[in-house]
């Protein structure tokens, strides 16, 4: 009896009377590396499974090049520019989107907008979480994530075909091909892993072991990452609305109405990068825009680009209520303490769950900061101060002790029992029998299993099929002595017995007693 795994999330159970080798004849026939890929799973491709990865290979990317197409399309015939380089302005919209460095004429071009990126993440993970079923095996995620890598890369190649054909039309000079390979591959590889994840939480902590402190801090990261990020964008938001009057200046370049919408959807795509920018002036750190910087105790004047969204920069001095912006980082910091409190077994001696999310949410930070930022030609580069990384961990890690201290002395004391991430992901995980090593599944039993069973089949032979019979297991009775009082001798054993009749003919009925 054996199952083969075929699409994703899909077996199929091979018939029981089919002859099965034995593991003597396996271990004397050799085995090439194809065999072992077939076993894996790697050379079953069904027509279910293809159609799937198909999906994931196809939509996603179809659907970013559409949109490059349109939106390169309206651009060239809105500013009354010749379809000539067209081919080439579409290649570069489709690089551009995936964060790969371009150069126009002599100018470098690092600074790009994270919207259209960020979409590109989302569509693959989401693709991705839907193919996935929580029984995937290595074979099916390793397809999974080929398949999310594949349509991409060909359209890079493409492209990069193209920017090399149109940089003698077009003033675009051909990018670095690893690059371009690298960022594309990467940008999808997150979504792919995202959507994996999503589905198979569980599964990957168990096989990765993490204590229960590292659990807690992936999540309590996750967290605080979601709320600054929804904290700087109202502060975006406020600023944007505060110096309202200023947004009429941007749009004199426009031009006419299809120049007023580019720069609406330019500011759009660059509201990320504005947003982790104010992360970094959040935490009290220093955003730089070129030879402009700003930040809750100083502003240093410079250009900036002129896009409405940088309106929201203020241009004149520090005010002196600006750093009670302080206190919003500081507040989820410690609301991310009560919330590890309450999912952890941190203490005030030991806050390892507290420090871990501080360390992840700042990585996290640094690295949105890093795709975020970059040079912008003239206005130099624009991004977050080095310094982000020190004092970030530190504004978290701190409100964050704080948050938990709070929590051990009034919300849940010492010694009282903890609650666990089980709605985070499924079935418990935190239960005891996941920590209890003899209780923990270990493949090393399932090998000696397989091997008493092939050595079992050896002997009976493999067409060798045993009937199941039902039964019941009945704990002996002791048997009972006593002692008579008089004689002393002992009452032998009573053994109560049943005679099952045979099933003879009713002419031979023979009675048992």
């Amino acid at each position: 009896m054996s199952s083969s795994r075929s699409s994703l999330g899909r077996r199929t159970t091979e018939s029981r009377g089919a002859p099965q080798r034995s593991a003597r004849s396996d271990r004397s026939t050799p085995r090439t590396s194809a065999d072992v890929f077939d076993e894996a799973g790697f050379l079953s491709l069904t027509p279910e499974r293809a159609r799937v990865l198909l999906l994931v290979a196809a939509r996603p990317t179809t659907y970013a090049l559409v949109a490059v197409v349109v939106l390169m399309l309206a651009a060239l015939l809105s500013s009354g520019s010749n379809l000539a380089g067209t081919s080439g302005a579409i290649a570069a919209g489709w690089l551009a989107a995936h964060q790969v460095p371009l150069v126009i004429g002599k100018t470098p071009l690092e600074l790009l907008p994270l919207l259209p990126t960020g979409l590109l993440v989302w569509l693959t993970a989401r693709d991705c979480a839907r193919a996935v079923e929580p029984d995937s095996s290595r074979a099916d995620l390793g397809w999974l994530v080929g398949a999310a890598l594949a349509g991409p890369l060909l359209v890079t190649a493409v492209c990069l075909a193209v920017a090399e054909d149109a940089s003698g039309v077009v003033a675009l000079q051909p990018p670095n091909t690893l690059a371009a390979f690298g960022w594309v591959g990467a940008v999808h590889l997150v979504g792919a892993a995202g959507g994996i994840a999503s589905r198979n939480r569980r599964r990957l902590f168990i096989a990765a072991r993490l204590p229960d402190w590292a659990v807690a801090g992936i999540f309590g990261a996750g967290r605080t990452v979601v709320r600054l990020l929804v904290c700087a964008a109202a502060v975006v938001l406020v600023s944007f609305f505060a110096h309202w009057s200023r947004i009429g200046d941007t749009f004199h370049a426009a031009g006419n109405a299809a120049g007023v919408l580019g720069l609406i959807l330019l500011s759009l795509a660059y509201l990320p990068n504005v947003v982790v920018a104010t992360v970094g002036v959040l935490v009290g750190a220093c955003a730089q825009f070129g030879d402009a910087s700003i930040s809750v105790f100083s502003v240093v004047g410079g250009p900036i680009p002129a896009l409405p969204l940088m309106a929201a920069v203020p241009t004149g001095p520090a005010e002196g209520w600006w750093p009670l912006l302080l206190v919003i980082p500081a507040a989820v910091g410690v609301l991310g303490g009560l919330d590890i409190g309450r999912t952890s077994h941190d203490r005030a001696a030991a806050p390892w769950a507290t420090l871990c999310s501080a360390a992840l949410a700042t990585v996290v930070f640094v690295l949105l900061g890093v795709v975020a930022g970059g040079d912008l030609g003239s206005f130099g580069h624009l991004g977050l101060d080095p310094i982000f990384v020190v004092v970030s961990f530190v504004c978290l890690a701190t409100a964050g002790y704080v948050g938990l201290v709070f929590a051990r002395w009034f919300v849940i004391p010492i010694g009282a029992p903890m609650t666990a991430h089980e709605d985070d992901y499924d079935d418990h995980y935190y239960e005891d029998d996941y920590y209890d090593d003899s209780a923990h599944y270990d493949d090393h039993y399932e090998d000696e299993y397989d091997e008493y069973d092939d050595e079992y089949e050896d002997y009976v032979g493999p067409d060798f099929e045993a009937e199941l019979v039902d039964g019941e297991l009945v704990e002996e009775q002791p048997a009972i002595a006593t002692a008579r009082a008089a004689g002393g001798n002992t009452v032998p054993d009573i053994v109560d017995a049943e005679v099952v009749e045979a099933d003879l003919p009713e002419s031979d009925r023979v009675d048992g007693r």
